[in-house]
């Protein structure tokens, strides 16, 4: 459990039971086509033979303060399609539609009107359609200029070209995909270690960042859809591994079977500079900015050995940076390695 993020507010364990709770109770709502529910990155819902709907939903989180604090609301939008489109193709499925709902303590046109502007372009993104929404005015539950964003992906995805852990053997290898930086992650320890109690104000310029915290902290989610979508279609790619909340040890495990886990070559990629940051500001362990946050690695693939060669090229060529940063080895959950 990430201390440095109790201490912001955030209950990691409870977050935990309430999943496995959930899990319980789905159970009893269910329907035959179901082929895997709650605790993937998607649901996959059989709709003919050996062909799937995979759906996920998911929110932006309390990177929207940020956002409203800096009067900048273009570009969470991205965020919100990020967080579902790319859990979504962690299954193989093309995203098809994403649907919106965004809850505002006041409308004004012109602020919900930015703020559906950047889900249109995070949909262009990732390749998907913005199929609809809704928006709600919460007038005294609200403050006038609070918001919230949630929103779900749909895609498809036919059997043969699904992944999973059921694919993943020992030995394949370790593909991180960098990420932008935070992405939508950790907030609630970001905005209390930097801007609560580290005084740092949002038009801050910092050299270690070469730019304005807040340009920094609102960096839109980089979405990886259509580079897994294709490694997939090109047969590179056995299982995908979203990089979100919990970080590599939470996330890496939900793309492998039982009985295997994974070892991580500790300085095999470049941490953006901004963690560093976190970390000094929140006087956060090693252990507690693992769990919290992506550390500059947004999707890990598991790939053959003999496909890693293409998998970095491919990326290399849609501008995705790669590292390869480890191996699946017999065992279970996240081991780190230093290396010399």
């Amino acid at each position: 459990m990430s201390e440095a993020y109790r201490r912001a507010g955030v209950d990691l364990a409870a977050a935990a039971e309430a999943v496995a709770r959930i899990a319980e109770l789905s159970r009893g709502a269910t329907r035959p086509e179901v082929r895997e529910g709650v605790g993937g990155f998607a649901g996959l819902f059989e709709i003919s033979p050996g062909r799937y709907l995979a759906a996920a939903t998911d929110g932006v989180g309390t990177k929207l303060e940020v956002a409203r604090l800096a009067g900048r609301l273009d570009t969470v939008g991205i965020d919100l399609v990020a967080m579902c489109a790319d859990d979504v193709v962690c299954t193989g499925a093309e995203p098809l539609f994403f649907l919106d709902y965004l809850a505002v303590g006041r409308v004004v046109p012109e602020r919900v009107a930015e703020i559906v502007a950047g889900i249109a372009e995070g949909c262009r993104r990732a390749g998907c359609a913005l199929l609809g929404g809704e928006t709600a005015e919460h007038p005294g539950v609200m403050e006038p200029d609070a918001f919230d964003l949630a929103g779900f992906c749909v895609g498809v995805v036919e059997e043969e070209r699904r992944l999973g852990p059921h694919r993943v053997r020992e030995g394949d290898l370790l593909v991180g995909l960098r990420s932008s930086g935070l992405h939508a992650n950790g907030y609630s320890l970001v905005r209390r270690a930097l801007l609560e109690e580290g005084g740092y104000r949002l038009d801050d310029v910092l050299p270690r960042l070469g730019r304005p915290l807040g340009e920094e902290l609102l960096e839109p989610t980089r979405i990886y859809a259509p580079l897994v979508l294709e490694l997939a279609r090109e047969g590179l790619v056995q299982a995908a591994a979203h990089i979100t909340g919990g970080g590599l040890p939470e996330n890496l495990p939900r793309a492998l079977p039982e009985g295997l886990g994974a070892e991580i070559r500790e300085g095999s990629w470049p941490v953006p500079p901004v963690f560093d940051l976190v970390r000094a500001a929140a006087g956060a362990s090693e252990e507690d900015m693992r769990s919290t946050f992506n550390m500059g690695l947004g999707m890990v693939l598991v790939v053959r050995p003999e496909h890693l060669e293409g998998v970095r090229a491919l990326a290399a060529d849609t501008g995705v940076e790669s590292d390869e940063i480890g191996v699946v080895r017999a065992g279970s959950g996240v081991r780190y390695l230093m290396t010399t």
